[in-house]
């Protein structure tokens, strides 16, 4: 599940660099034809992105909240959680162990 989410959250970075890639290259040739200033062209794109950036941050809060959604409807347990519980099983065990030799 936190594979998936990663994997979906490196797509949006891809996809986020393609969008800025083209982004530029459009501003740059409408600064060219000179339908639009240097100034204005680089206000432009500071805008874009710093909406971007908001939006960017509002989806990754929605998407943790699905996934832990997801997560709880199905039973999942984070890896940090089962490994937790792996090392107190282990811990457990050997105190158990201790406990059997005396």
């Amino acid at each position: 599940m936190e594979d998936l989410f990663k994997k979906l959250l490196y797509a949006g970075a891809g996809l986020a660099v393609t969008a800025k890639e083209s982004l530029e290259k459009s501003i740059d040739e409408l600064i060219e034809k000179g339908k639009l200033s240097d100034e204005e062209g680089k206000k432009f794109v500071e805008n874009f992105f710093e909406k971007t950036a908001a939006k960017r941050e509002e989806f990754e809060e929605k998407m943790t909240k699905v996934t832990e959604q997801i997560a709880a409807k199905l039973n999942y347990v984070k890896k940090t959680e089962l490994e937790a519980m792996i090392k107190r099983l282990e811990e457990l065990e050997a105190k158990m162990k201790e406990y059997a030799k005396q």
